[in-house]
């Protein structure tokens, strides 16, 4: 070897041992800064989330729920309550797989349980990530004290108390009420942070829903402390649960059961009675109806659950809030756009005869004969159809419109519940030449026969059962359009936020309302002074209505007394029950009046 190939490897020698410690140094170094910058990580800036998470680790949340405001009548008797019902429940995290098997067949055994059901129950439970799983929905007094003096042989299964929607009277006032349910997964999500928990039960339907916030309360609960293996150490606080507000509706439970009494034995119907100057509602039935108790069961069978959302009768649709052809009913907004149109004044006489001919068809009278030469009062007592078509025909479709309008008809009434209502529906010439609905536009002209059915209520025009009371009580009141409501509150129903003064002449006014009388005193509803209680004054009218889906005849009575100094209108509706108002709809309506009357 050359010796200055020897100088240069030898140099080169001392520059690695010299670089060893600095790259030791350098490594050992960046391990550190590496480990400091993890601990910041951790420390700082998860520190928070680390602690939270070591937090719930050891301490455990026992949530009590509150309890839910009671929905009272207005004599304070109560409608919507609350029940303690015990569950049987096992917590998967503190059983070991090898132990379940001995447990569920001493959970079958004493509590005398269908030892494959709890497998299933358990399995499904485990599938589904739940941190608990019902075995039990409701568990007898007898079965809570077998458990209770065997708890020590029973670990990982407890018993839990909870709070359920009760409705004492079953299916009376369902669709007013409405029903709880669990909330889903998707409204926890949106409401969780609002005090909403994964169990959590809310207003679904009717007043339960609407006054929801009113009603819950806010959750309670106390914080334990546990071991390893979820054994209860101490606690650490308690704060109790706020009970829910209770909530004083309008209804009259008096009137409530007379209602719903008097739809016994019709396929569907709806009773409305409400008050003609504040639009308090005393009673709102409806028919087919349900059990809100359903919606409180944990475990429901096919057949219930058929029953209520599969039933071709439709339980869960509200009657009441659901629009149909009125009939004769409507020949009120038929008047009042005769008279305020100035064509036909309240003492015109009209000439009625057999049938008219409109367009392609010749409109009967519905005796086949006609009544002669009449006039307003006659015509609404023995509702006459060719004296109204005359009228109809004559003001048109837009006075007719306007009429319905100033009445209320063709929108929502303004009931709390309105989610649920139908704002019905009052054809005129602009929407036929809109297409109607299914047609091209310009394709489906307004025709003579549109405006021919519409004066009697039939084809072109449909309305709810409360908006038909609504509108009776604009001429029981004077002539004041009111809210109905379901709730009193705090809240003035007399102000013209609420109540506001039709646009009628005093005449139109009076003529109708003697009219409506005739109905009662002599006409088509005579008999509702018949029967072994003499009622106040009545007025109102009879109607039969042809279904325009094709079903059989309606029937409906819309009344008020008494008639002077009117203290309560009451519409009745008997669907798809043929034979006439004054056979079907009149005698409901009556019996709801013979109570209302025996109260006062």
């Amino acid at each position: 070897m050359k010796q200055g190939d020897f100088y240069k490897e030898n140099r080169s020698r001392k520059i690695n041992l010299i670089n060893q410690p600095n790259n030791l140094v350098f490594f050992v170094t960046m391990i550190f800064l590496l480990i400091f910058g993890r601990l910041v990580h951790l420390q700082i800036l998860q520190g928070s989330k680390f602690k939270r998470l070591s937090e719930e680790n050891r301490i455990r949340v026992v949530s009590s729920p509150p309890i839910r405001g009671r929905l009272l009548d207005i004599n304070g008797i109560t409608l919507a309550d609350n029940r303690l019902v015990y569950s049987l429940i096992v917590q998967p995290h503190l059983i070991k797989k090898s132990e379940w098997p001995l447990l569920a067949e001493n959970l079958s055994q004493l509590l005398d349980l269908d030892l494959k059901k709890i497998h299933e129950l358990f399995d499904s439970g485990i599938i589904n990530n739940q941190f608990s799983i019902t075995l039990m929905a409701e568990m007898s007094d007898e079965q809570i004290i077998r458990f209770k003096e065997n708890e020590t042989l029973l670990y990982g299964a407890q018993v839990h108390l909870e709070l359920i929607r009760y409705y004492p009277f079953k299916t009376v006032a369902s669709h007013v009420l409405g029903y709880t349910q669990y909330i889903t997964s998707n409204e926890y999500k949106l409401l969780a942070n609002k005090g909403y928990k994964i169990r959590d039960r809310i207003g679904r339907a009717g007043i339960e829903s609407v006054f929801e916030h009113h009603l819950r309360g806010k959750w309670g609960g106390e914080m334990l402390e546990v071991d390893a293996t979820g054994k209860i150490q101490r606690s650490l606080g308690y704060q109790s649960p706020k009970a829910g507000k209770d909530l004083i509706l309008t209804l009259d439970l008096r009137l409530q059961n007379a209602a719903e009494k008097a739809l016994e034995g019709k396929k569907g119907g709806a009773i409305v009675a409400l008050d003609p100057h504040t639009g308090a509602i005393k009673a709102m039935a409806s028919r087919p109806s349900f059990d809100p108790n359903y919606f409180t069961k944990l475990f429901t069978t096919q057949k219930e659950y058929e029953d209520i959302f599969l039933a071709s009768d439709l339980p869960l649709l509200s009657r009441a809030l659901n629009a149909y052809d009125p009939g004769s009913t409507w020949k009120v907004v038929t008047g009042m756009a005769g008279m305020e149109s100035g064509k036909y004044l309240p003492n015109v006489l009209l000439d009625t005869k057999p049938c008219i001919q409109y367009g392609g068809h010749c409109f009967p009278e519905h005796n086949g004969l006609g009544f002669g030469k009449i006039g307003y009062e006659d015509a609404f007592r023995v509702s006459s159809n060719t004296f109204f078509y005359q009228v109809g025909v004559g003001v048109g479709s837009e006075e007719l419109y306007e009429a319905a309008i100033k009445l209320g008809f063709y929108s929502r009434t303004g009931i709390e519940i309105s989610n649920e209502e139908s704002k019905g529906f009052v054809g005129n010439k602009e929407w036929a030449e809109k297409g109607r609905g299914w047609g091209k536009p310009g394709t489906t002209p307004w025709i003579p026969e549109d405006i021919a059915s519409a004066s009697i209520g039939q084809a072109v025009v449909q309305v709810t059962p409360l908006q038909l009371a609504r509108a009776y009580a604009v001429f029981a009141n004077g002539g004041y359009l009111i809210t109905p409501h379901l709730v009193e509150g705090k809240v003035d129903w007399l102000s013209n936020q609420f109540r506001t003064k039709v646009d009628i002449k005093p005449s139109t006014l009076q003529k109708i309302r003697e009219g409506l009388r005739k109905v009662a005193i002599s006409g088509t509803g005579r008999t509702i002074h018949f029967g072994e209680l003499t009622l106040p004054p009545v007025a109102g009218k009879t109607g039969t209505a042809e279904d325009s889906t094709g079903g059989s005849d309606h029937a409906w009575f819309a009344c008020f007394a008494p008639f002077e100094s009117t203290e309560i209108v009451v519409v009745a509706f008997a669907q798809n029950t043929p034979g006439g108002g004054s056979v079907h709809a009149l005698p409901m309506a009556r019996e709801v009046l013979e109570v209302w009357y025996k109260g006062l």
